[in-house]
């Protein structure tokens, strides 16, 4: 249970809040690149309570900068771009992906008026087929290089899940509860044989990246064999996992990314990439991506999904969920050791040092790969794993 103000402080992601100030001090993922086209090359995006424009130029650079122009207003999503950056649709100012404006059309010749006004901009990197933003103090970390993102011996895809109407923290919390997989996914049709025996136990424990989760089978409920599904949560609001590749027979590697848009709503984008000898995905390519209604219609949610299903239990706890009215129990150590984290990290950044995971050598960003199995599936552990053996000896 937590108070009414550390309920707050973990949920708000406005600039000047704490959690939306440590947020701010990672790369978030903004859109994905397949989305914009020389006919839409602009986007109105909302990250962490901010109105923002995403856009590509004509040069095939990406900006993302202020929605509402500094001079009246006006919203740059309906403005047009060419070689140099975005231009206001109301009066012409033009700004470049740094926020320097390049013109203004109705003021004099030689006027120095342009030079005094910055815009707000963020810089943006394209990795994986998705587009991320860094809306922090500088200076700014390098944008993680996860496998997932950055593998490109196989075939990668985007799913962008439509919006969830909650806060971000309940969609993370739900990444250090494995305890849910029997009871709300087990009659998914591909999840079904994995968890038809509720027998297990869970360990956590934290990592340079995250929080690394295990679940465990004993020997007595998997055929004399223990099984160990372990697969981490990547601070602060990534979830890597692996699931079946129904196609092939093969595994699916999966990053869920899970955006706070403002306080009350989520975007999730899915990031999935299955190896093959055959295929290649450029880390810096495009992506194939394609969008997923998660319901129909209010509270009617498409529950043969295993994402819709999560968003049921997401957005039924409320906008943001009352924490002050819970009743945690022994299974529920992630979300306790998730919550001491993040309080733990909050005050790093007050600090103005690095948190956990921010990543500044490029030696350590080569392609950053995961101790992830799921011997449930087949997918056991690697002859190098890292795997702790005594933790899971008894």
């Amino acid at each position: 249970m937590l108070t009414r103000e550390e309920n707050e402080l973990l949920t708000r992601v406005e600039r000047g809040t704490p959690a939306g100030e440590l947020l701010r001090r990672y790369w978030q993922a903004v859109g994905v690149a397949g989305e914009f086209t020389d006919e839409k090359p602009i986007k109105a995006v909302k990250v962490l309570g901010e109105e923002l424009v995403l856009y590509r130029d004509k040069k095939k650079n990406y900006g993302l900068v202020g929605e509402h122009c500094p001079h009246r207003s006006a919203s740059l999503a309906f403005g047009r771009v060419d070689e140099e950056g975005i231009r206001c649709p109301y009066h012409g100012w033009k700004f470049n992906n740094s926020g320097r404006c390049l013109e203004q059309p109705a003021e004099p010749p030689g006027s120095t008026f342009k030079d005094r006004i910055k815009h707000t901009a963020y810089p943006v990197e394209k990795l994986g087929g998705l587009l991320f933003a860094y809306l922090g103090p500088e200076p700014r970390p390098m944008l993680p290089r996860w496998d997932v993102l950055a593998w490109e011996q196989g075939r990668r895809w985007i799913v962008i899940d439509s919006v969830i109407d909650c806060n971000w923290l309940q969609p993370m919390e739900n990444s250090v509860d494995p305890a849910h997989l029997y009871w709300l996914h087990g009659d998914s049709a591909h999840l079904a044989p994995i968890v038809r025996d509720y027998d297990e136990r869970h360990e956590f424990s934290c990592f340079e990246y995250g929080i690394m989760k295990r679940r465990i089978t004993p020997p007595k409920k998997s055929g004399g064999q223990l099984l160990i599904d372990q697969h981490p949560l990547l601070f602060p609001n990534v979830l890597r996992h692996v699931a079946p590749y129904r196609k092939d027979g093969g595994f699916r590697h999966n990053l869920q990314i899970r955006i706070p848009i403002d306080n009350t709503h989520t975007q999730v984008y899915r990031v999935s990439f299955v190896p093959c000898e055959t295929e290649r995905s450029p880390a810096d390519a495009d992506a194939p991506f394609e969008y997923s209604r998660l319901k129909t219609a209010e509270r009617e949610y498409n529950m043969k999904e295993v994402s819709a299903q999560d968003s049921m239990a997401w957005e039924t706890q409320g906008a943001i969920t009352d924490r002050t009215r819970e009743h945690l129990g022994i299974d529920d150590e992630g979300i306790i050791l998730f919550r001491k984290l993040l309080k733990e990290q909050i005050e790093v950044a007050q600090r103005g040092q690095d948190p956990i995971g921010v990543i500044r050598d490029p030696d350590k960003n080569r392609i950053i790969e995961f101790d992830v199995m799921n011997e449930r599936i087949g997918l056991h552990r690697p002859s190098n794993s890292v795997l702790d053996q005594k933790a899971v000896a008894s």
